[in-house]
């Protein structure tokens, strides 16, 4: 008999232990209050957000863009559309880890009637010039320097005519994966 009531009672702890730590755990019931004691997750206004990746000013008249690159050779964006005539304040920011001798990236944005493969076969052979070619200075219409992992560059342009436009990272082969389309209306 006494061996049954200390199993009674290890069991006892045992289960009240577990129900503690399953609640305290997020383990409560879906419709659970904060008057029950649960600890609340911090107001929203707490939590630190990320900026929106394009931004317009309240006037109209600037759009600021937070463009990223990875060491998986991806950009935030493949698709940016802003307006004729708008002044574009672009800030490119390398979140990997990688330096830019191996996995820089950059941010050209061609001219209309230039093909980003034919942009990025030539680039490849630039890297005196951090991949923009110099015989290609006509075919850009803006571009950053080349970022490695940690760094960030910006720069500011007026958009272009209305018309499609392309963007690309011009480090060695990183187009297939580094390319968008800049539409401006």
């Amino acid at each position: 008999m006494k061996k049954n009531i200390i199993s009674l009672l290890g069991a006892s702890v045992f289960i009240l232990s577990f129900g503690f730590l399953a609640t305290s755990c997020g383990g409560g019931s879906a419709g659970s209050d904060s008057s029950s004691g649960d600890a609340k997750a911090p107001p929203k206004s707490m939590i630190a957000e990320e900026p929106e990746p394009i931004e317009v000013s309240a006037d109209g008249s600037t759009v600021t863009i937070r463009l990223t690159g990875d060491d998986l050779m991806k950009y935030n964006l493949n698709k940016i559309e802003v307006k004729e005539g708008q002044k574009i304040k672009l800030t490119l920011t390398h979140i990997g880890k990688m330096a830019k001798e191996a996995m820089g990236h950059n941010f050209v944005l061609l001219k209309p009637e230039i093909t980003v493969e034919a942009f990025a076969n030539e680039a490849a052979l630039a890297k005196d010039n951090d991949y923009i070619p110099e015989g290609q200075a006509d075919n850009i219409i803006v571009h950053t320097k080349m970022v490695g992992g940690g760094e960030s560059t910006s720069i500011e342009f007026d958009a272009p005519a209305k018309g499609s436009y392309k963007f690309m990272c011009s480090f060695p082969a990183h187009y297939v994966n580094m390319k968008g389309d800049f539409i401006v209306n």
